[in-house]
């Protein structure tokens, strides 16, 4: 019987992978139960173990993690995905948040800070903040089009659920939503499924996206 979080570490590189696994599976609270050398292994592994948190490298042969992960996040009740990169400035990163993983993390990030993140998307809570959305986003023109969809979807959002939707994009958690807003943490997560159901979004970073492309943030 395996307790807290399991973890997958999906990576074309075997060091890279050793090293994840040696230093995950020391930490308190995470399992990693199985390492993959390539995205197109992903779905049977996740089938097989069931997994709360995919560590995906973005950069892979026959599968890269861009692709992986826009089929996975597409499955019904799917793990969170966090994608590993090593230039915080590629534009595969923006791509890959598009395509639903929660963040990404360089490979060269403190052990410490790679379990927090970890548990943090497992638990639902962002772990980019709005000043790294913004500065990814500021790299990729999005265009007009995109400004318009932004607008229009949230559009459809009640009064309510657009200020949930602005504080979301602002990096806040569902504690901090609730005080602001004066509304219990469980209202906040049922305004959040609303959100992401009615914007046909999978989590809280695609919902800072959003917000980025119509101009709110």
């Amino acid at each position: 019987m395996i307790n807290g979080v399991r973890v997958i570490v999906v990576d074309d590189d075997p060091l890279v992978r050793s090293a994840l696994t040696m230093m995950l599976d020391g930490a308190k609270g995470i399992t990693v139960v199985a390492t993959l050398a390539d995205g197109d292994e992903v779905p049977a592994a996740v089938d097989r173990h069931g997994v709360d948190v995919v560590l995906m490298d973005i950069r892979m042969p026959r599968v890269n993690g861009i692709v992986a992960t826009r089929r996975l996040r597409a499955r019904p009740h799917p793990p969170e995905v966090i994608v590993l990169t090593t230039f915080d400035t590629d534009d595969h990163v923006v791509r890959a948040l598009r395509a639903g993983a929660s963040g990404f993390l360089l490979k060269d990030t403190a052990p410490a800070r790679i379990v927090d993140a970890i548990l943090s998307v497992a638990a639902g809570e962002p772990i980019l903040s709005p000043a790294v959305t913004r500065r990814l986003m500021e790299r990729v023109s999005t265009g007009a089009a995109a400004y318009e969809r932004a607008r229009a979807g949230l559009a459809a959002l009640s009064p309510r659920e657009r200020e949930v939707a602005l504080a979301v994009a602002k990096g806040q958690t569902n504690a901090e939503i609730a005080g602001g807003l004066e509304m219990s943490v469980a209202t906040v997560k049922a305004h959040v499924t609303h959100i992401l159901t009615k914007l046909d979004l999978t989590n809280r970073t695609q919902v800072a996206m959003l917000a980025h492309d119509a101009g709110l943030i």
